[in-house]
């Protein structure tokens, strides 16, 4: 890990332990109406982009946690998700291009597309689950993005009742904010590479050196002592 990194990296995981006090709270007070359980992986197949961030916290983790034949089994897989995921991508933006379908019309299909995460393994469980982004921890509770509410379709939330319910704007904030502040930490030349976002898949794909984060090694050199 770049060690740059690690503080940065310190905060996100103190965020997402909040992220998951509030799905416990939510779990405990209608638990008749959260299913989440060991072995279900509806949120496995849903699809959505990660911050900077959690694409190279998601990276760090992937590498130093996976070891032996696993590792390149789990990146072939992502390397199968990413395609596909770049083909529905091709694809809608050429429909929003063409006046065939509006913006939010294909944002809500693209959200029930269905791919397989690359780290769902065989017995239906994340091979990263203690590592796993803010999206996979709130999933099964009532979330709302821009206004539009969501519930895991598994869930016996009902509709029209009132449940506590996620702010996902505030969550993507505060991961937009620690993105950013990598920008800041590695002095990156890349001053907009704070606003990037990328499927998990291309998370773990990604080489993420310093040509990649835009670290000017001359920037990094202790400047010589004037004589």
């Amino acid at each position: 890990m770049i060690p740059e990194l690690e503080h940065v990296f310190k905060k996100y995981e103190t965020f997402v332990k909040q992220l998951d006090g509030v799905f416990e709270s939510v779990h405990q007070q209608y638990s008749d109406c959260v299913r989440c359980k060991l072995e279900c992986a509806d949120c496995c197949h849903a699809l959505f982009d990660l911050s900077l961030v959690e694409a190279l916290y998601i990276n760090s983790k992937f590498f130093e946690t996976v070891a032996g034949e696993k590792q390149p089994e789990i990146l072939e897989s992502a390397n199968k998700s990413d395609r596909q995921i770049y083909q529905l991508k091709r694809k809608a933006v050429k429909a929003v291009a063409a006046g065939e379908k509006s913006e939010e019309q294909v944002l809500l299909e693209m959200a029930a597309e269905r791919i397989r995460c690359p780290l769902l393994n065989d017995e239906n469980q994340c091979d990263l689950y203690a590592s796993r982004p803010a999206t996979c921890r709130l999933y099964g509770i009532p979330t709302a993005i821009a206004g539009h509410g969501h519930t895991c379709g598994l869930s016996a939330f009902k509709t029209g009742e009132s449940y506590p319910t996620v702010n996902l704007d505030a969550v993507h904030a505060k991961l937009h904010e620690l993105s950013c502040e990598i920008v800041e930490v590695l002095r990156s030349t890349h001053v907009k590479m704070g606003d990037v976002l990328m499927p998990l898949s291309m998370a773990l794909l990604t080489v993420f050196d310093e040509a990649y984060l835009g670290m000017d090694a001359d920037k990094k050199k202790p400047e010589a002592n004037q004589e």
